[in-house]
């Protein structure tokens, strides 16, 4: 119901500011002029802006199955197995979540958790993740995961995602709508600079979209290190499996997982990582130990 309520929420309030930010401009009139009805505009962006989202957000955990090849288990496969479920469990109900899925892939050090409900997600770690660490440092990196199970980060990714699509998706148009008429002066209906505009602004648009996402990204992975500090009683552990990390080759998750993993390859660009540098990771959950000491 919270999330229901959230979303419904979050619409309305994207749909008042971008009609705040027609008036205060002038582009309402601009639009009702060219005989535009930006209302039915703004319905059709929060449509595509966020339906994308939260289809995609929905079908997450049988899609991360799959791109990943894990394979659920339930702790009866091994005494590594049965360890593991046990402890997500356990940081599940200390985090007063319902017990995800739990499951392995194969691949070099990694970890993720995904799913549409925070009652209902999956935790999943790669092999080399088990092999290279401790226990104490495998649990630590569980409590990360759970963290962003607890904390909601898929949905709250998925909406700010969601706002950011209606964005470009609204104002490419306007800047097509725009351009059309100023400069290629087409007289009726829509010409070819509409559409050349809008595919340009559209990529545009979804660049710097990208940043604010990313930048969200990275602050909800501070606060998961910091969860997983709470659910184990200190942030040792996880500084040790983040200092493990920084040592090793992070395992490559595919494209579209990448933002849910423990770790990710650094980017092109530090303005579109999905994850803050190990170093500042370590430096923030140490500056936390020091605060409570």
């Amino acid at each position: 119901m919270k999330r229901i309520v959230l979303f419904l929420v979050t619409n309305l309030a994207v749909m008042l500011l971008l009609s705040v930010v027609l008036n205060v401009l002038g582009l309402n009139r601009f639009l009702a002029a060219e005989g535009i009805d930006y209302q039915m505009l703004l319905g059709f962006a929060l449509v595509v802006g966020f339906g994308g989202s939260f289809f995609s957000l929905l079908i997450s955990k049988p899609v991360a199955k799959w791109s990943t090849g894990a394979h659920v288990i339930d702790g009866s496969e091994g005494s590594t197995e049965y360890w593991l479920v046990n402890s997500v469990h356990r940081l599940a109900d200390s985090a007063g979540i319902g017990r995800p899925e739990v499951a392995i892939f194969e691949g070099a050090p990694n970890a993720f958790a995904t799913g549409a409900f925070k009652n209902d997600a999956l935790v999943a770690v790669s092999t080399e993740l088990l092999q290279s660490m401790s226990r104490e440092e495998v649990e630590a990196v569980l409590g990360h995961e759970v963290a962003h199970v607890a904390n909601g980060d898929m949905v709250t990714l998925t909406l700010i995602q969601g706002v950011v699509n209606t964005f470009v998706v609204f104002l490419a148009r306007v800047v097509g709508y725009f351009v059309d008429k100023a400069i290629f002066k087409t007289e009726r209906g829509v010409g070819p600079g509409f559409y050349v505009t809008v595919i340009v602004c559209e990529i545009v648009f979804g660049v710097l979209a990208s940043i604010i996402v990313a930048w969200f990204s990275r602050q909800r992975e501070f606060r998961a290190d910091a969860g997983s500090a709470q659910l184990l009683g200190s942030p040792r552990p996880m500084v040790n499996a983040l200092a493990k990390l920084g040592g090793l080759e992070p395992g490559e998750l595919p494209k579209s997982m990448a933002a849910s993993g423990i770790s990710d390859k650094p980017g092109f660009m530090a303005l579109f990582s999905s994850h803050p540098p190990i170093e500042e990771r370590i430096a923030a959950l140490q500056s936390r130990s020091a605060g409570a000491q």
